[in-house]
């Protein structure tokens, strides 16, 4: 990752180049619709850009001092660079600013990947949601995990 990377609000006409991105590597994609309807009722949607084009992006939610990150995600030939630690850690940055105590997210457990990330920022499994993922053969649970936000 280079320094000229930086985040900006996602808007209704970045929505193509994340559907892009979101189609390309996720087994169950949000829809379009989701993403403008994120946007609509301004849950915290960011995207990460380099060069005039998007590498990433995160939405999340944030009330009630919960933080809940509802998707992150990384154009598959920037994945191992540290863009997906950097958008993790902008979204748990949001959460702060935002006074939230806690953040909370699902992940498969076959991403071993995402696992071992937000294992190393500190995450905590806190429960499953049988069933929650479509999979290739039938679906998958969720992995709860939490993230204490003590006052810094």
């Amino acid at each position: 990752m280079t320094s000229d990377l930086h985040f900006r609000f996602m808007t209704s006409g970045d929505v193509p180049e994340v559907m892009a991105i979101e189609n390309d590597v996720h087994l169950a994609p949000w829809t379009e619709g989701i993403f403008q309807d994120c946007i609509r009722v301004a849950y915290h949607c960011e995207v990460a850009e380099q060069d005039g084009k998007v590498l990433g992006y995160i939405v999340l939610s944030v009330s009630a001092g919960e933080a809940h990150l509802f998707n992150v995600c990384v154009r598959r030939d920037q994945q191992g660079k540290g863009l997906g630690r950097a958008l993790v850690a902008r979204a748990v940055e949001v959460a702060r600013i935002r006074e939230a105590d806690s953040m909370f997210l699902e992940v498969r457990p076959s991403n071993k990947v995402a696992l071992a990330l937000y294992d190393s920022m500190g995450f905590n499994e806190v429960g499953v949601r049988k069933n929650y993922y479509p999979a290739k053969n039938g679906r998958e649970d969720a992995l709860i995990l939490a993230l204490p936000l003590p006052p810094q």
